[in-house]
């Protein structure tokens, strides 16, 4: 189940609105075949895996990190059907879909066949990868990325504006890495106006993986941008279930005030500027009690002289 999950993050980014599943086959403890939803959300993991397999998927066990879909699609035929023609005899599944036209009957309809199922493998780490999909279905937006980069002292660039480059190639490669496991990328309109952002990914070989670039503010926004007014718009951008905030300081706050931020990603440069531009202003902020207990260390690394720590939000519930 681990490997199939490492397969999912694949298609992070690019399946929307269809999840980034990832599927492993195996009959006689070898591997027969591999699939993760494609571009676009087809063909699916599972109809990749199992074409890859062909006849050795008959008697085999699916490792898939998502329920098996249930419901018909013009696109194609549903994944626990072709399980069951394909005669895979146990399948293995990491999470539940959430999406109500397969909550628990693809389970069911491979059960009814015959097929043993096995359910909640590793299924934390697969929602984790399958972030964008779950918080699209249970809140209605995308699933939020707010990058940073700042000094030691938390500042984003020097008081004349100054700010290339805080970080070094390293921290930037890692950012452009990261945008590539996006839908979209948004950006304010001051930062828009101001730098002249390109938004893409500058990465040998993940060129084509640059997300879509949105601006947040009023204005028309550049040639082949999407333009929304607040925050909370975020929610009807099409087709897009992870989405990466790079603006600056007003931005970064008004996510963060909005509570829209899932996941922080800070690139910390070990340089001093002093008086210069916070990379945060108000983010409405009643007790310094209130701040504890909402964000979680999920991950630190050294990028050349940086550090990226990347931090969770924690679930109030």
């Amino acid at each position: 189940m681990a490997v199939a999950i490492s397969l999912s993050e694949r298609g992070r980014g690019r399946t929307a609105p269809n999840p980034n599943v990832g599927c492993i086959i195996v009959r006689d403890g070898r591997v027969a075949g591999r699939g993760w939803t494609q571009p676009g959300g087809r063909p699916h993991a599972e109809a990749m895996a199992l074409q890859q397999a062909g006849e050795q998927a008959g008697g085999a066990t699916a490792y898939v990190t998502l329920e098996p879909c249930f419901h018909d699609s013009p696109r194609g035929p549903t994944c626990s059907r072709l399980l069951i023609e394909a005669g895979v005899k146990r399948v293995v599944i990491a999470a539940r879909d959430s999406d109500g036209r397969t909550n628990g009957k693809g389970e069911a309809a491979l059960q009814y066949a015959g097929l043993e199922v096995v359910t909640g493998v590793l299924a934390d780490r697969a929602r984790a990868a399958m972030a964008g999909f779950f918080t699209r279905q249970v809140l209605g937006r995308p699933h939020v990325t707010l990058k940073l980069a700042t000094s030691l002292d938390g500042q984003i660039a020097r008081a004349d504006g100054e700010s290339r480059w805080i970080t070094g190639p390293a921290a930037r490669a890692h950012t452009h890495l990261e945008r590539a496991r996006h839908d979209a990328i948004l950006v304010g309109r001051g930062t828009v106006d101001a730098d002249k952002s390109r938004l893409d990914v500058r990465l040998p070989g993940l060129e084509t993986r640059s997300p879509r670039p949105i601006m947040l503010g009023s204005g028309r926004p550049p040639k082949g941008w999407t333009a929304i007014v607040a925050p909370d718009d975020i929610s009807a951008l099409p087709d897009t279930d992870f989405l990466m905030v790079e603006g600056g300081a007003r931005t970064a706050s008004t996510f963060l005030a909005a509570d829209l931020v899932d996941r922080l990603l800070l690139y910390r440069a070990p340089i001093l500027i002093g008086a210069g531009k916070a990379a945060l202003g108000d983010i409405g902020l009643e007790s310094l009690s209130a701040a504890h207990g909402r964000w979680r260390l999920a991950d630190t690394r050294m990028l050349g002289p940086d550090r990226m720590e990347l931090y969770e939000r924690v679930d109030a519930s």
